[in-house]
């Protein structure tokens, strides 16, 4: 069992508050759908439960059997795909993805990740540059990136941005066997996406 916990979460820049006070609790098998206009903060909250950027007040706690995570479990046990996730393009994807696992600590070499990248249809190209790649394909690079430790707490930002149908069925994948693994949170103002969660949070 894996639960995300916000208590009195705050944040703002200067005078500008993006949101003041949140309070909820997500648990395995569920999916938290965040809505809001543009610029209300839905990014920024993804970024403050990945532990990238601080908030003003409150805290986040992600905890499973073993307690409170940590940040270096956190590391190892969160997933985020996001708009502003940095690939390399000087890298081909296979090389991209056993760098970020060799980062993570994890195991498995390129074997491993060739796996992680026909789950998100991009074996046959796993050997090209990313320069080489389209929008879409660096999006579903990022997922590889994301899924490729089976993450108890997944984030994702406006996640079928510039997919096609099959990558929006790969999403729906993704978004299913996270449901049965653990905790997923989505930024979105998508009506397709929203119909991922059970608890919805809106702000702006």
């Amino acid at each position: 069992m894996v639960t995300l916990e916000i208590q009195g979460l705050s944040k703002a820049f200067g005078d500008r508050v993006l949101f003041k006070n949140l309070n909820f609790r997500v648990e395995s098998g569920q999916c938290l759908v965040v809505t809001g206009r543009n610029g209300s903060g839905k990014t920024t909250l993804l970024r403050i439960i990945a532990g990238l950027v601080r908030p003003t007040r409150g805290r986040v706690l992600i905890c499973d059997e073993n307690g409170v995570m940590d940040r270096s479990r956190l590391r190892r046990n969160l997933g985020i795909v996001a708009p502003d996730l940095v690939l390399y393009d000087e890298l081909t994807a296979l090389e991209n993805l056993v760098l970020f696992a060799r980062l993570r600590g994890l195991d498995g070499g390129p074997e491993a990740a060739k796996r992680t990248l026909e789950k998100v249809g991009l074996c046959e190209r796993a050997g090209d540059l990313v320069a080489t790649f389209s929008s879409g394909m660096k999006q579903r690079l990022k997922y590889a990136f994301a899924i490729q430790h089976s993450p108890s707490v997944l984030l994702l930002d406006e996640p079928t941005s510039n997919l096609d149908e099959q990558g929006v069925d790969m999403v729906r994948r993704v978004v299913s066997e996270q449901k049965e693994r653990g905790v997923l949170v989505v930024a979105t103002n998508d009506p397709e996406e929203r119909s991922y969660g059970e608890q919805f949070l809106h702000l702006g």
